[in-house]
């Protein structure tokens, strides 16, 4: 893979460039600032109502997902959907809403 900023030739896995430092927007391999753990917790306790999706932001389905909570249809809907949302957050396939993964 080449550097979009200096045209160097880099690692395919690598998050920076090791030539010029900038960022590759390989979000498959770097890490985002937001940490697993309280992902986890979030979604845990508040799941229902979206607060880990706030956290990662994931701001419009959080919203939707809050309104959906205090709904008529709110426990049939928001509760599989945050029950969806821990597993993927327990496998590390939940992502910020920039694309990275959940640091650990």
């Amino acid at each position: 893979m080449y550097c979009k900023n200096c045209g160097k030739e880099i690692d395919d896995k690598a998050a920076i460039c090791v030539h010029c430092g900038v960022p590759t927007g390989n979000s498959a391999y770097t890490l985002g600032n937001k940490n697993w753990v309280t992902a986890l917790l979030l979604c845990l306790f508040l799941g229902g109502m979206g607060a880990h999706r706030f956290y990662t932001g994931h701001t419009g389905t959080a919203i939707l997902q809050l309104i959906l909570t205090f709904s008529f249809f709110g426990l049939i809907i928001s509760a599989p959907w945050a029950l969806i949302d821990l597993i993927y957050i327990i496998c590390g396939k939940f992502k910020t809403s920039d694309g990275y993964e959940l640091s650990r």
